[in-house]
């Protein structure tokens, strides 16, 4: 049996791991190295004044006060008042037929969607993980050193907020998507998160119903491909090699004697290559699942924690689980009491279909329980980011 966990933080801390034993659990974990799945809008309310009069109190002489905001301000405890929105997560289904381009200016890729899929999504302006009809399952993970290429008029270009959704429309196994993007079909672009002024810089993991697994990174304008079943676990930074390096050193010191406890990306991917290989392999689906779940969990960052100097650390805020061959995509919110599912192989994803939407609410806290699939709704299709 395969299991497969990431842990995105959409944008924010991530860990992917998976477990090459004959094909079927992927999971995927809201962030924590990423800018947080919130997007905050800052309305600071202000108030600038002097004190200028006679003042008297309980019969007392009266006092001429004559002081500057200055002065005010010398002497005055500060409160503050803010407004802040919240940009969250949804899930949606997308059907097959759909034409696409990688919204990458005049010079962008075009294909039309061969496999309907189920996907979560950042801002509902890029896919950030999701699992289509045919078992591939992808995944993008906050990563600070991707660089990208510089574009280049010769060749196509691709928007990131597409990355995923390309592979997930085109492809059913992960050796199709390598074949594929050994070529360097098109050249990955970047942009700057919405309303602010970060830019957005992921990898990307794929695994599929065979056991299979890559992971896709971009380094100073190189593609760069780990494609391994022995490759079970994706955190941020640093990049993928250096992980690997990383945890030949825990390996060695033995998970059982110590393995390290920060939220830090490093650690986190330490523990769950331990874990993911501890927890015992079983047909039980649902035993299963719950050992995958445990091990997403005990690498999650806690709600609410964030690292002051390194604000691209923050907490996880929701984690996915997919079982490959059974089509089911998991979902639990860090906010919400349960967990639930949508079983792909009952939802129609017919050209003409159309697109639905599962709106998640504020903080992806939206209170479901099992089968999900009719809570979805028709819904125009959500504009990828672009250039």
């Amino acid at each position: 049996m395969r299991v497969a966990l990431v842990l995105i933080s959409l944008l924010p801390s991530s860990v992917l791991v998976s477990v090459a034993r004959g094909g079927d659990f992927m999971v995927s974990l809201d962030p924590a190295d990423e800018p947080s799945e919130w997007r905050f809008r800052v309305a600071p309310y202000l108030w600038a004044a002097g004190i200028s009069g006679d003042f008297a109190q309980f019969g007392l002489p009266e006092v001429e006060v004559n002081r500057s905001f200055s002065d005010v301000l010398e002497n005055l405890d500060v409160g503050v008042m803010g407004v802040f929105e919240g940009m969250l997560s949804n899930l949606w289904i997308l059907p097959r037929g759909v034409e696409r381009t990688g919204e990458a200016g005049d010079n962008s890729i075009t294909w039309t969607a061969r496999y309907g899929s189920v996907v979560a999504t950042a801002y509902d302006i890029a896919t950030v993980d999701g699992l289509n009809e045919r078992g591939l399952m992808a995944n993008m993970l906050w990563l600070v050193e991707a660089g990208y290429p510089e574009p280049d008029p010769s060749r196509p270009g691709l928007a990131v907020s597409l990355w995923a959704q390309y592979l997930l429309d085109q492809f059913a196994t992960v050796e199709e998507c390598i074949g594929h993007l050994r070529d360097e079909p098109f050249v990955l672009v970047t942009d700057v998160i919405p309303g602010t002024e970060r830019m957005t810089t992921v990898h990307l993991s794929i695994s599929d119903r065979g056991g299979d697994s890559a992971i896709i990174e971009y380094i100073d304008g190189r593609q760069v491909i780990h494609h391994s079943r022995e490759h079970q676990v994706m955190t941020n930074s640093p990049v993928f090699e250096q992980q690997l390096a990383l945890n030949a050193y825990w390996q060695n010191i033995g998970g059982t004697v110590m393995l390290p406890g920060t939220n830090r990306a490093a650690d986190r991917f330490a523990r769950a290559m331990f874990y993911i290989n501890a927890i015992p392999r079983v047909e039980d689906r649902r035993v299963a699942m719950a050992g995958v779940f445990s091990v997403i969990r005990n690498v999650s960052v806690p709600f609410g924690i964030n690292t002051e100097d390194e604000p691209n650390i923050s907490s996880t805020r929701w984690r996915v689980l997919a079982d490959h061959k059974d089509l089911r995509y998991y979902f639990e919110s860090a906010v919400s009491p349960n967990i639930f599912w949508v079983d792909l192989a009952g939802i129609d994803f017919d050209e003409g279909s159309g697109s639905r939407k599962l709106d998640l609410g504020p903080d992806s806290g939206r209170v479901l329980a099992g089968e999900a699939s009719e809570a979805f709704v028709p819904a125009p299709a959500f504009v990828f980011h672009g250039l």
